[in-house]
């Protein structure tokens, strides 16, 4: 992210900067806590004490011992999972309060527009993280350079943050250096001179590195510094502060009393207490297995991970007896899981070389044989190496050249990267990329180079992140204090101090919040392209292969050197883009020598996962891992959630997470057996793909024959193969599962979690988890095991009706069911293959092969009820999407088919729907409707499930009507003849309708909340701001605010030749009830032009100041904001359950824990829902949206035969130009002229007339065409405005915004290729048949309405029905 967009981008978003979060009452109302900074001189000297959040742990009247000491006042800083929770304070839903929005003051800073002479990039996020590069390798001269550039753009805040990376830095160049008189002298100068001078708001941060700087050497001046920097910081708080902010070591602190004594330090040099065990229960251990393990038959495949995964695997085998490692040492079991979680790089290279060496010692190496794979990486990759060597020395001699060439000026773009690791691992690194990117996307096609060379780029920071976390842990581990320090101030991290200080610097006079700095070192895409573009390089001139072929003429072997990759350019869909293609040598030698050197480093974890403290701290102790999984380039949710993570907003979602994260999980050893058993056999059982699948194809047709039998002969063997590839995959993941499962026998693991945009948490572990397909949940089982009990007995039985697939029973039928087939769960125990074959007749067999198993064992037992169950066992919400409107809507109706009202059975939304179908099919009938006499009797619940399900999560009209289409082929595949049709559109579209008519009638409530929904975002997508229209028409800077040598005049356009719709850049924004701000990141990304030392890339980058895409944004809201409430409901759930001391997980709206707990579950489960639902959760979304786009205009469509809309057409008369942008100016200079408070201002204000005025004058509520009656909404994106109106206005400038036309990257069509959905490929297709048949594509409201700016409001809130949501108390079905 820019910094400048922690300015900017508020004036290009939806809110005024900063207003990031809802408002100052809900900072007041959220768990941080922050004290004001008391300022002893006008300038600002500082001092804080930071406040816990006090929701992550117990107060100290709650624990035995705990005084309030300066030694113990802080370890309320640590977020530890395993303290109890206090009553009342986490788990409780709290009310989300909105009153006046967080806003902070700041200029507009203009981006840098282009390089210097120096070799500096011209981005700011560019040179920031060139910055970060040269801080790290500790070429400070260089990062020097970069701050001086950096200055004039940057916050004051971000400034003090880089400052202080800089003084650190020094610092530890002076340590270096050993004892010396004055050491410390160049740091007081710089904190005079850059800090002191420029009035910079330093921080604590700041003064304990000038105070560890006084410290060092023996100067006669320490004294007397210590002094003085102490005095700038505020007594009562002042050692509390350094102590945590953990820079001062505690001698440095016992130096400083000694030199001030009125500050006292005992109690912060005293002993640390020891650490807790992380976990304070005892383990029902899985069984570990007594004879060996068989193996995994292996599925072929390209190579890519299973050997790999099987070396990495291997360190379970060095546990003696394959022991539980949970057994071990704290420490230990750290150690493991810090090498589970390394890399392939440094194994690759050494493993590369022992090949190579045992080759030559067989003597199989020599020239005129073929070389095997592992030879020639080795070859490479020690040949790379030094060849980067090389290219870091002229790297340095380009940065020292004065007058630098084109090719000096790109090597100091991408130079600083290359330092930061070490040859060895960036050749190593750079082959294993390259590798990977071509067993992807196939060996013998090649891969775009722009796809190659990202895929280096990003695995480069990847490694250097990797890297910096392993070092960090291995620096700390002897370090107890540190430890105890870092666990006090779980925010330790270097953009923490500003942003703390930020915070503890409270309200200002006007009631405002400085601003938060936001600095991200993450590397750009342009970043990661030339990085990977000089790699690559590098590697193209060494690598080399000796291609040995056989004379024709001579019949001798002949040898030649080749280079193993070419870089060509060819034509795809039109463009010409860049393409690696590998020597044909080298494909044969990947394809008979795959060389498995990618590894998934998340693999379940050994030991709990770190808890989350900030956006990239927690879960998996070395690999580095985001509290929001992003895609590439989005910024927008990361700066709204560092916002709310450095107000101690989310404390409840990272505590959920940690929650769901320190669930232990074992391997269901029963279920592996058997699958182990059905996997190796190659058949297909349950959901095991068949090894080698059979298809009966026809015959192929004569070639001379008739060319219809013949495509539709190539399209029944397209169809097989495409299924069989499919089949192939499937296995291939399904191999790498069993191979972990297979490593986990008898082990204690944990999955780590973080959360998507909306709040939903997923799993880290990417390939075996509890997310996964039946198989996956089948092969888990909880770690810790609890008696039954009587209740626990009769939810096993019931738990294994549900898995069977028969759940619309009542409870009591289902337990019966249960009772009814023990025979058959025997059977299937004793003879899984050999007896009834039972349990593969469920819907989900491996689950409920598992089940049977524990009901076995159970009832064998002595005493079925204190039997020892780990089995989790599942309770699930009834189309929980549907369950959470009826909640908002007040359906009664709809609330009874989601079983959120009790009944005696469980209610079917599906059936139904389904029924209310048939009845409106029936009345049709009446009428005499062919298709509705057809269809009578045809609509079963399995033809609408799909529909309904994927109505509340924003399923199109066309989207619907394909679900439906498929339905019926499958159901009725003679249905198109009996109909005597050629196609089935008209019978789904029939039916289509009638199932949205359906759910309109069941959920009336529900419907118009999706309307009011689209509505309300409708209208954000279509505004802007006061800060942009500040910034478009307050006069744009002509000038850069670079220094004078470097100032040139901007490119930035007056605002007469903006584009429309390039203004309109607000997301839509909301915060969850848990807090968590939801920032939806759909925009038109743009392609820029990379320049890199092998041409030039047009790649997707995307920016917080592109125009938002109307189309996705409108489409997703609705649903993602019901996604929110059911993230919610979970993470809320399993903060309950944590306290009440249930295990608790979750699969998005299936929720599971013990068999013996389920009742207390349920009860959990019930009361968050009515705690989220009782308040006016869209009477809130409501005040919400009216505080944070307060201001805003938008475009409104008026009806041209309304009263306002003629006058408004009148008005305007025949003016053209910038007519639309220019109104918006008249009627911002009408409301200042309005709010002045001189007569005459006022007076003019009244008497200026602008379509505005003449809307809140003659307008009727009728005469704003809404989203929903717009035909367009919601499908063409900012395409509303039509060209009639204003050609010269609206037209999106595509020659502007485009790249030139060069190369195109695979990473762009893939972008674009995600909006090119089944539903838009039907609209394109009814678009084209009106096409032909004469009918125009443009829809008539066009020509009916004009746009003109109107000020942001919104339609009051539906109606709510009657339902009451605490109703739901005694519905046995609402989760079952």
């Amino acid at each position: 992210m820019l910094v400048r967009s922690t300015v900017a981008a508020a004036r290009q978003q939806n809110l005024p900067l900063q207003r990031l979060l809802s408002s100052t009452a809900l900072l007041r109302a959220s768990q941080c806590r922050v004290s004001h900074f008391a300022t002893s001189a006008p300038r600002r000297h500082i001092s804080s004490t930071q406040t816990p959040r006090p929701s992550t742990k117990r107060g100290s009247k709650g624990l035995p011992g705990l005084e309030r000491s300066l030694a113990t006042v802080v370890e309320e800083h640590r977020r530890d999972t395993n303290l109890e929770i206090p009553p009342n304070n986490l788990y409780e839903h709290k009310p989300l309060i909105i009153s006046e929005p967080v806003r902070t003051h700041g200029g507009s800073f203009a981006p840098i527009k282009r390089s210097n002479k120096l070799g500096l990039p011209s981005g700011v996020q560019e040179m920031l993280c060139v910055y970060d590069a040269c801080i790290r390798v500790g070429r400070l001269e260089r990062a020097m350079q970069v701050l001086k550039r950096l200055q004039p753009v940057l916050p004051p805040r971000d400034q003090v943050e880089l400052h202080d990376r800089f003084l650190e830095a020094r610092l530890v160049q002076m340590q270096d250096a050993g004892p010396g008189e004055d050491l410390g002298d160049d740091l007081h100068h710089w904190f005079e001179v850059q800090i002191r001078s420029h009035h910079l708001p330093y921080t604590h941060d700041t003064i304990a590195l000038l105070l560890k700087a006084s410290l060092i050497g023996e100067s006669s001046s320490m004294p007397l510094r210590v002094r003085r920097y102490m005095s700038m910081l505020e007594k009562e708080t002042a050692l509390e502060t350094l102590y945590i902010g953990g820079l001062l070591d505690p001698d440095e602190l016992s130096r400083i009393a000694q030199v001030c004594p009125e500050y006292n330090t005992q109690a912060l040099l005293q002993e640390p207490a020891q650490e807790e065990a992380d976990d304070k229960y005892t383990f029902k251990e899985g069984k570990s297995p007594s004879s060996p393990v068989p193996q995994v038959m292996v599925t072929p495949q390209k190579g890519v991970g299973l050997k790999m995964l099987r070396e990495t695997l291997s360190i379970f085998d060095e546990i003696p007896q394959r022991s539980s490692i949970h057994s071990l040492p704290v420490s230990e079991r750290q150690e493991i899981q810090s090498r589970l979680e390394e890399d392939c790089v440094e194994a690759a290279a050494k493993r590369w070389k022992e090949q190579n060496q045992s080759l030559m010692d067989m003597g199989l190496n020599s020239a005129l044989s073929r070389p095997a794979l592992s030879t020639k990486l080795y070859e490479w990759h020690r040949d790379l190496e030094q060849r980067l060597v090389k290219e870091i020395a002229l790297v340095e001699a380009a940065e020292a050249s004065e007058d630098k060439s084109a090719a000096e000026l790109d090597r100091c773009s991408y130079g600083p990267f290359l330092r930061l690791l070490p040859a060895r691992r960036l050749a190593a690194t750079t082959i294993i990329s390259v590798l990977s990117s071509l067993a992807v996307s196939g060996v013998a096609k090649g891969s775009a180079l722009s796809v190659v060379v990202n895929s280096i780029g990003s695995a480069v920071e990847e490694e250097l992140r990797t890297q910096s976390r392993a070092d960090e842990l291995k620096k700390g581990v002897n370090d107890k204090v540190a430890l105890k320090r870092s666990s006090r101030n779980p925010r330790r991290f270097r953009s923490s101090a500003p942003a703390r200080d930020a915070l503890a610097a409270g309200p200002t006079a006007d009631g405002s919040l400085p601003t938060l700095p936001t600095t991200d070192f993450s590397w750009t895409t342009t970043i990661r392209i030339q990085v990977g573009c000089a790699l690559f390089q590098a590697l193209m001139e060494v690598a080399k292969l000796q291609v040995v072929r056989e004379d024709p003429k001579t019949n001798t072997l002949v040898s030649q050197t080749q280079p193993a990759f070419v870089h060509t350019l060819q034509f795809k869909r039109g463009k010409k883009i860049g393409v690696i293609m590998p020597n044909q040598e080298l494909v044969d030698m990947l394809t008979s020598q795959p060389d498995p050197n990618v590894l998934a480093r998340q693999l379940p974890m050994v030991v709990q996962p770190a808890p989350w403290t900030a956006f990239d701290r927690g879960g998996f102790l070395v690999t580095p891992t985001s509290l929001v999984r992003l895609k590439s380039g989005e910024r927008d949710q990361k700066i709204y959630t560092e916002a709310a993570l450095a107000r101690g907003d989310m404390d409840q979602v990272l505590q959920g997470l940690d929650i769901l994260g320190k669930t232990a999980w074992t391997i269901n050893r029963d279920v592996f057996d058997v699958m182990l058993e059905a996997w190796n056999t190659g058949e297909k059982v349950a959901n095991i793909p068949p090894l080698n699948p059979v298809f009966n194809l026809p015959p192929e047709p004569d070639a001379t024959g008739c060319p219809v039998q013949r495509r539709n002969w190539m399209r029944i063997v397209k169809r097989a193969e495409n299924e069989k590839a499919g089949l192939h995959s499937e296995r291939c993941h399904m191999n790498l599962q069993l191979e972990i499962a297979r490593s986990f026998l008898g082990q204690v693991f944990y999955f780590p979690h973080n959360i998507d945009f909306r709040g939903r948490a997923y799993p880290l572990p990417a390939y075996l988890n509890h997310m996964g397909a039946d198989h996956a949940r089948g092969l888990l089982m909880f770690a810790k095991g609890k008696p039954l009990g009587e209740e626990g007995l009769r939810w096993l039985k019931v738990h294994l009706a549900n898995v069977y697939g028969y759940d619309k029973a009542s409870l009591s039928e289902r337990e019966q069911f249960a009772v009814d087939n023990l025979d058959n769960v025997r059977d299937s125990v004793a003879n899984p293959f050999t007896g009834k074959r039972w349990w593969l007749q469920a819907e989900d067999p491996w689950q409920c092969l598992a089940t049977c198993f524990e009901f076995a064992r159970a009832m064998d037992s002595a005493d079925p009820t204190q039997y020892v169950s780990q089995l989790p066992v599942h309770q699930d919400g009834t189309c929980n999407g549907l369950q959470h409107y009826a909640a908002l809507g007040g359906d009664t109706w709809g609330a009874t088919q989601v079983n959120l009202v009790p009944g005696d059975r469980p209610a079917d939304v599906y059936s139904a729907v389904a029924q209310l179908v048939e009845e409106l099919i029936a009345k049709d009938v009446e009428t005499g409707h062919k298709l509705a006499a057809l269809l009578t009797g045809k609509i079963t619940r399995k033809v609408v499930k799909q529909t309904v399900m994927t109505n509340v999560y924003g399923v199109t009209y066309m989207g619907a009507k394909a679900q439906v289409e498929k339905q019926l082929f499958g159901l009725y595949p003679d249905l198109l003849a009996e109909a005597g049709l050629d196609n089935m559109h008209p019978v789904s579209t029939y039916i289509t309708h009638k199932i949205f008519a359906a759910l309109a009638n069941m959920f009336r409530g529900a419907h118009d909340i999706q309307a009011w929904l689209g509505e309300i975002g409708g209208r954000v997508c279509m505004s802007v701001t006061p800060e942009q229209m500040a910034d478009l028409f307050d006069g744009l800077e002509e000038t850069s605010p670079l220094p004078k040598e470097e100032a040139e005049p901007t490119k930035r356009k007056p605002w007469e030749a903006q584009s429309i719709p390039a203004l309109f850049r607000s997301s839509i924004v909301w915060t969850t009830p848990l807090r968590m701000p939801v920032v939806q990141p759909y925009r038109q990304v743009n392609r820029t032009l990379v320049k890199t030392c092998l041409q030039d890339l047009a790649i997707m980058k995307p920016d917080p100041f592109d125009p938002v895409n109307k189309r996705k944004q409108l489409q997703a809201f609705p649903p993602n904001f019901i996604h929110s409430l059911d993230a919610s409901h979970m993470l809320l759930s399993a903060l309950a359950c944590d306290e009440q001391g249930l295990t608790f997980a979750a699969v998005h709206d299936s929720f599971w824990t013990h068999a013996s707990d389920v009742t207390a579950m349920s009860h959990v489960l019930r009361d968050a829902f009515i705690r989220i639902h009782q308040e006016d959760v869209i009477g809130r979304l409501l005040a919400e949206f009216q505080v944070r786009y307060r201001g805003s205009y938008y475009l409104a469509r008026i009806k041209l035969d309304s009263e306002v809309g003629k006058r408004v057409v009148a008005l305007r008369g025949k003016k053209t130009g910038a007519r639309l942008l220019r109104e918006l100016k008249e009627e911002r200079d009408r409301q200042r002229l309005l709010r002045s408070p001189d007569p005459k201002e006022y007076q003019r204000g009244k008497e200026m007339v602008t379509p505005t005025s003449l809307y809140e004058q003659f307008s009727q509520a009728t005469d704003v065409v809404t989203e929903w009656q717009n035909p367009e909404a919601g499908r063409g994106g900012n395409t509303l405005i039509s060209d009639e109106e204003d050609v010269d206005d609206i037209e999106l400038s595509a020659g502007a915004s485009e790249a030139p036309k060069t190369e195109e990257a695979e990473s762009d069509e893939a972008e674009s290729a995600e909006a090119d959905s089944e539903e838009a490929e039907l609209e394109a297709r009814a678009s084209f048949s009106r096409i032909l048949k004469g009918k125009s594509t443009r829809p008539s409201i066009a020509t009916t309405t004009t746009h003109i700016w109107v000020p942001l409001t919104f339609p009051d809130v539906p109606a709510k029905g009657e339902f009451d949501v605490t109703m739901l108390k005694e519905s046995k079905y609402f989760f079952s």
